[in-house]
């Protein structure tokens, strides 16, 4: 039987993107003072997909008196559905990068950014043990179409990338520069909490990293100066480039701005606080004539402000 690309459509359609996984902790080591990386197993991770980059999912949190027993089963509708609970039935969930995908093993690692009790994801990581249950909400390998969830979008001809962010970015740009291509020269830099955060990277020889310890400083103090001078020598601007910005308030609403950008030779990859994210999109686009279509500009986070569901 001849499957017309309509009908394949219509598949993709029936089968949801993102599928609801019911897993385990199956191990959580310590990689550094503010990581510490978490193995989930699960049979249903046979059917994660393995797309790499920045991928995002989310972790459902168990909830203080029913555990998982009201969070929706499998459906395209699950975040609907979700909602329309009770507020006292509704699991907390957070976003987070998938740092790799053993799908032989039915396994997903996922690096978490501890930073005491200030929030409900670092409190259960720094407790998870072995057998507790979670539920990750990820990339169906059953659908066949794009996932949502990845912004890692360079021209093809890229030559050039900046890639630069704080901790929670450090597992999207290690997988990132990872896969990078034979030379493409890239310049990255990463502002983490500690010395001892810089953690191990399966870099090529074109890519440089700087790891930035910020111990008492601000968040960005160290990145936006560093972004400023490393971009002076990578990045690229246009006498037709486009530097329009929309002003956006990172206080109350989210600064996310990502580009398909089908040619050039550079690319920029720019994300974390948003506070931060903002003055660099700023000094990239407006001082340094850095075209805003080459650059994808994400907050994944603002200071004094929980993520909401």
């Amino acid at each position: 039987m001849t499957v017309t690309s309509e009908q394949s459509v219509e598949q993709a359609e029936e089968i949801p993107s993102q599928r609801v996984f019911r897993v385990e902790v199956m191990r959580a080591v310590r990689l550094s003072t503010s990581f510490i990386r978490v193995t989930f197993t699960g049979d249903d991770l046979r059917y994660f997909a393995d797309n790499g980059y920045d991928q995002r999912i989310k972790v459902v949190l168990p909830h203080a008196e029913g555990g998982f027993h009201h969070f929706p089963e499998n459906g395209r509708d699950w975040y609907q559905r979700w909602r329309a609970l009770p507020s006292e039935r509704k699991n907390q969930f957070r976003t987070y990068t998938v740092r790799a995908v053993r799908q032989d093993q039915a396994q997903v690692d996922v690096d978490f950014v501890l930073h005491g009790d200030s929030g409900p994801a670092s409190r259960w990581v720094a407790r998870a043990q072995p057998g507790a249950p979670a539920i990750l909400v990820g990339p169906n390998a059953a659908y066949g179409a794009v996932h949502g969830g990845l912004e890692w979008r360079p021209p093809a001809e890229a030559t050039s990338v900046l890639l630069a962010g704080d901790e929670t970015t450090v597992p999207a740009i290690t997988n990132i520069i990872e896969t990078l291509p034979a030379g493409v020269r890239a310049r990255v830099l990463l502002e983490v909490p500690a010395a001892d955060d810089a953690l191990p990277i399966a870099a090529g020889p074109d890519v440089e990293i700087s790891w930035l310890a910020r111990g008492t400083a601000a968040h960005g103090e160290l990145l936006v100066p560093a972004v400023r001078q490393a971009a002076l020598s990578v990045a690229v601007a246009g006498s037709g480039a486009d530097k329009t910005l929309n002003d956006v308030d990172v206080d109350t609403d989210i600064l996310w701005e990502v580009p398909d950008p089908q040619n050039g030779t550079f690319y920029a990859w720019l994300a974390g606080e948003a506070g931060v994210v903002k003055t660099l999109r700023r000094y990239l686009v407006q001082e340094l004539g850095v075209d805003r279509r080459a650059v994808a500009f994400m907050g994944y986070w603002r200071t004094g402000r929980s993520e909401p569901n």
